[in-house]
């Protein structure tokens, strides 16, 4: 089987998780679930590449250069998902396959998290389970990958 590469990308403020929220995001830190995703991708027979960035064109540049490198894309964009367009148009324009992940349930909390920008052009959606957002996230993608090709 051949190795698969997902480019990572996590938004705003998660570069502050294990002390952010814990109630709302868990108390592990972005580098313990940048870990855990690197040991299931591993069990995947995948390679992981991780970008985190509070600047929005930071994360579209990102998922431009995304085109050519990786098969596909793993999202949390945090409070980008409600807000980017510019997020979505790039997801749009490279059209690689991505999921979209968050550590809480965007739907039971407060309206304005209700909509997202990216789902439109994700292939799936995964909230509500902490860090296992992220694995079941891996998962779902290289599965759909797997089977694609």
């Amino acid at each position: 089987m051949q190795s698969l590469s997902i480019l990572v990308l996590h938004g705003p403020n998660l570069n502050l998780l294990g002390q952010r929220e814990p109630g709302i995001y868990g108390s592990l830190t972005l580098a313990e679930i940048n870990r855990l995703l690197e040991e299931e991708a591993f069990k995947l027979q995948a390679k992981v590449f991780f970008v985190q960035s509070n600047h929005e064109g930071i994360l579209v540049d990102a998922i431009h250069s995304a085109l050519g490198e990786h098969q596909g894309i793993l999202i949390n964009a945090g409070a980008y998902t409600h807000t980017s367009v510019a997020l979505r148009d790039a997801i749009a324009a490279v059209n690689l396959p991505t999921v979209e992940v968050h550590l809480s349930n965007i739907y039971r909390r407060e309206d304005f998290r209700h909509h997202s920008y990216i789902a439109p052009v994700a292939i799936g959606q995964i909230s509500g389970f902490g860090v296992q957002s992220y694995l079941l996230g891996l998962q779902a993608l290289v599965n759909h990958l797997r089977v694609r090709s």
